[in-house]
């Protein structure tokens, strides 16, 4: 059939050819398909199909209900020529109809698109080419784009509204002398001239983007303006034919121009708006050098940062921005991460240390060997991060998109209606005229379309800044609602640099029993088994290998050293392998361990050859932030919770210290994950805090996943926020930014709507004059985006702790 589409998907998954078979029995029981061969062999599934009936996503989605999944290809593209919400909701509508693109967004304040396409099927021109036939342009270019070049559209936006403020303002002139009552006219023929290149050179944009718009059958702002403005320009000009000299002082020349010069102006101040919303992304970019001097062979060379290789050795002298990740091997200085971590006191590094990539080098000369770059390197990953939290669109966003959609063609019925309701109840052609025009120009569906957005590039750079990474707008939405936060204990509310304090032993054998364990503790990278290690080496002891080495999660550890089985870990975890004691009582080492863990002592039982020969006590201290952030979460309404493997004396020693509300301990990753999902089924919206992979059942279970630490690959990928630094205080920071943002949100749309329902009845009822409401509707957008600018003022909230 000649209305029909045709779909080639690659599956992934499949087995054997019975899973074809079901993916096929799936397809074509699905709506609007009328036909779906699946072949194993080739792993593919072609598609005949009803494009009004199913799209795309409906297929893949069948796939993906059916178990299997289809591979994908994204792009992103800055799209040129859009106005205002009506656009991107115009082109979503127009590509979500091509066949193998699943999904588009639009975002009008960044001017940039992301597709989600079946792999194979579309490609980039084919997305441009999609894009062009809705009357804009697709520009798939280099996300490296200097400041100075994303400077040159707004210089020509400047240089626009200058000429036409020029032309424009004898026009006004004129306005002013009779509102003041001066008697001072232009000629008929003066007003044309003056006002004719500005109708139609300057004003040719929106005659452009309206007659794109209608041959998309859709509308937008320009239509609008293209519309009013017309009208009273050509209504003018029968004025001029008809009365001839006599029109002089009853003409409208100068309400179009004066409304095509303040869209202008309000679209100029808009644009310098919107760069202030993405500051953080170019500072961000900034940060990258463009050269980097490696040597090699004694030689010491420039090149680009593009073609620095891992293991290379970069030379970084005094005050420049670290072009790579790596590890210092030379030299040592102070480095500044204010913009990448948000920690405002430069951090000493040494060699051994590890630096990141866009950091600004202090006093000193340094050596570093490359252990990332490109797309790998951290500051590459924070800004796509940061990108594609701004490209997010909110659920709410989607709806305001549905309500733009209908916006254009309900304003042009509106003006309709005013001028022939007008025109029959007055016979005035002239006021219906006036009436009608205003209401088509005071419309703004700019307004709702930058109402979102704009917040959320402002928050969520905000949050950038502070050392905030929001890892999509999903988990900004449900993180301003949080009224539970879950701490973990190593690492997160404790400093996680844990040491040896105390030592039991059986036989007062203490080097035995740190040899055994430390040399059981080299296949584990646990942070307690680091300070295990640590000890050994400051006691210079001579470890031996560890074989069948086996991590036992929430337990301990088990392994063979000098053909010995050896165990370490928690109390459980010798009472379920049934130790027993060799050389000493029980009890003794009972009492041992209850007396440390009510010091907040982390208790490591050791084992060998089914044996318990003494007890190891780590300390982790408290951080000097956790109380003060745990004070902030309960001034913000917060309850908080800390779950911990640890024995529970421990545990409600740390909790006590900490001042948090409820504290478990000897709790299993499953046991966390019981926790999280029980308090979701009392109402609570939880975070859960951590490490970003021993607690990953709890934080994929919580409502928002917060990763502790500084931007691990693990952690980036997984959390839905990432804290930069090992900073508690940044968790109710974190709330609070999504709680303004999500206040922003909120005020914007409710004075985007509200200056719509107001302002265009006052224009139909003939309150206002064209000029008036071009003068409002100019600012209503530039009044959202300022609004949404006040977040760059966001600070965290703070409870300052004093003790008597």
């Amino acid at each position: 059939m000649s209305n029909t589409k045709s779909l080639s998907a690659p599956v992934s998954g499949m087995t054997c050819s019975a899973c074809a078979a079901r993916i096929e029995k799936v397809l074509n029981k699905l709506a609007g398909v009328e036909s779906a061969s699946v072949n194993f062999a080739t792993e593919t599934a072609d598609i005949t199909y009803l494009p009004k009936e199913a799209g795309t996503a409906d297929i893949t989605g069948a796939i993906g209900k059916a178990g299997f999944s289809v591979a994908e290809n994204h792009y992103s593209f800055a799209i040129e020529g859009m106005t205002c919400s009506a656009c991107a909701a115009r082109i979503e509508k127009t590509l979500k109809r091509v066949p193998g693109i699943i999904d588009i967004s639009v975002n009008l304040a960044l001017e940039r698109g992301d597709v989600r396409a079946v792999a194979g099927q579309v490609d980039e021109s084919a997305v441009a080419a999609a894009i062009e036939k809705t009357g804009f342009t697709a520009v798939f270019a280099d996300s490296g784009n200097t400041a100075d070049e994303q400077d040159d559209p707004l210089k020509d936006e400047r240089q626009t509204l200058l000429i036409s403020a020029a032309l424009t303002a004898p026009l006004v002139l004129q306005m002013i002398a009779m509102v003041l009552g001066i008697d001072f006219h232009l000629s008929p023929w003066a007003e044309l001239m003056l006002a004719t290149p500005v109708q139609f050179w300057i004003g040719q944009r929106f005659y452009k983007a309206a007659w794109n718009a209608i041959k998309a059958g859709a509308g937008n702002m320009d239509v609008l303006v293209a519309m009013g403005t017309t009208t009273a320009y050509l209504y003018s000009v029968w004025l001029m034919i008809s009365l001839g000299s006599d029109a002089t002082g009853q003409l409208y020349f100068e309400a179009s121009a004066v409304i095509i010069t303040l869209v202008l102006l309000g679209k100029y101040m808009e644009a310098r708006a919107k760069r202030g919303t993405t500051e953080a992304i170019r500072e961000l970019m900034n940060l990258r050098p463009a050269t980097a001097r490696v040597e090699k062979d004694g030689a010491v060379s420039e090149v680009p940062v593009a073609m620095v290789r891992m293991d290379d050795i970069v030379i970084v002298r005094p005050g420049e921005n670290l072009p790579v990740d790596g590890l210092i091997i030379d030299g040592s200085s102070e480095i500044d991460e204010a913009l990448i971590t948000g920690e405002s006191i430069p951090v000493d590094k040494t060699a051994g240390d590890s630096v990141t990539g866009g950091s600004i080098n202090g006093s000193g000369l340094i050596k570093i060997q490359t252990t990332a770059v490109g797309e790998d390197s951290t500051l590459n990953k924070i800004i796509r991060l940061v990108e594609n939290a701004q490209a997010g669109k909110a659920p709410i966003q989607r709806l305001v998109d549905t309500i733009s959609g209908w916006f254009v063609p309900v304003v042009l019925i509106i003006a309709f209606a005013t001028f022939y309701t007008w025109y029959v109840s007055n016979d005035n052609l002239e006021q219906a005229l006036i009436a009608a025009v205003s209401v088509l120009v005071i419309a703004c569906p700019c307004a709702l379309g930058l109402a979102t957005p704009t917040a959320i590039m402002t928050g969520t750079g905000a949050a950038a800044r502070a050392g905030i990474l929001i890892k999509d707008i999903e988990t900004l939405e449900r993180a301003h609602a949080i009224d539970k936060v879950i701490f973990d204990k190593t690492g997160t509310l404790t400093a996680g640099s844990p040491s040896v304090v105390g030592i039991h032993t059986c036989n007062n054998d203490e080097t035995h029993l740190l040899t055994v364990l430390a040399s059981l503790q080299q296949g584990s990278e646990h942070p307690l088994a680091k300070a295990v290690l640590a000890k050994a080496d400051e006691q210079q002891l001579e470890l031996t290998p560890v074989s069948d080495f086996k991590a036992h999660v929430g337990h301990g550890v088990s392994g063979m050293v000098e053909r010995k089985a050896i165990l370490s870990g928690n109390r459980q975890f010798m009472n379920d392998n049934e130790l027993i004691t060799s050389d000493c009582e029980d009890q003794q080492h009972l009492d041992h361990a209850s007396d440390w863990q009510k010091e907040g002592k982390t208790v490591i039982w050791v084992a060998e050859d089914n044996h318990i020969i003494g007890l190891v006590a780590i300390s982790d201290p408290l951080r000097a932030e956790s109380a003060g952030a745990v004070a902030t979460l309960h001034h913000m309404g917060i309850s908080t919770a800390l779950l911990s493997g640890d024995a529970p004396d421990v545990v409600t020693a740390i909790a006590k210290e900490a001042g948090v509300h409820y504290a478990r301990g000897a709790m299993k990753p499953d046991d966390k994950l019981a926790a999280v999902e029980q308090m979701q089924g009392e109402r609570h919206k939880v975070a859960m805090i951590g490490d970003g992979i021993n607690d990953a059942p709890a934080l994929a279970a919580a409502d928002v996943g917060i990763a502790m630490g500084s931007g691990t690959d693990v952690a980036m990928e997984t959390a839905g926020i990432t804290l930069m630094r090992p900073d508690p205080s940044l968790v109710p920071a974190a709330v609070s930014i999504s709680r303004a943002t999500w206040n922003k949100i909120k005020q914007n749309l409710f004075w985007a709507f509200i200056y719509n329902v107001i302002g265009i009845p006052f224009a139909a009822l003939g309150f206002l004059s064209p000029t008036l409401a071009g003068a409002a509707m100019a600012f209503s957008s530039v009044s959202v985006v300022t609004n949404s600018l006040l977040l760059r003022r966001w600070q965290p909230e703070s409870v300052s702790l004093t003790k008597d």
